[in-house]
């Protein structure tokens, strides 16, 4: 998996692609922790080229949202129609906000 960080003045994007399941969400984890770490807690997660997400990935998503909380958020940018239908469908359509694009998303803080 690679994962690309971007500082920006108020927040930090984080990109990926292809899945993020099981094999490698721990990976994306450790480069979110690391970015809390430094005490950066305005996050987006530029989802332009995942196209499948797994439960795993999910919950570090979760995880993270809740140590970036109150201090900050994760938001998410450019999710595809159908990873968006499958977070609304299990209720967590509302646990972060989405954009609709990453200049949106960063613009949000």
């Amino acid at each position: 998996m690679n994962i690309q960080t971007t500082e920006h003045k108020r927040c930090t994007v984080i990109k990926t692609s292809g899945r993020v399941d099981g094999s490698n969400a721990p990976d994306l984890g450790k480069e979110l922790k690391t970015i809390i770490e430094k005490g950066v807690f305005n996050i987006v997660f530029d989802m332009s080229d995942v196209n499948f997400m797994a439960s795993a990935g999910w919950w570090v998503l979760i995880d993270t949202q809740k140590n970036c909380k109150p201090r900050g958020e994760l938001v998410l940018a450019a999710v595809d129609k159908g990873i968006k239908d499958s977070l609304n469908l299990v209720g967590m359509g509302t646990y972060f906000k989405i954009f609709d694009d990453l200049i949106s998303a960063v613009g949000s803080f």
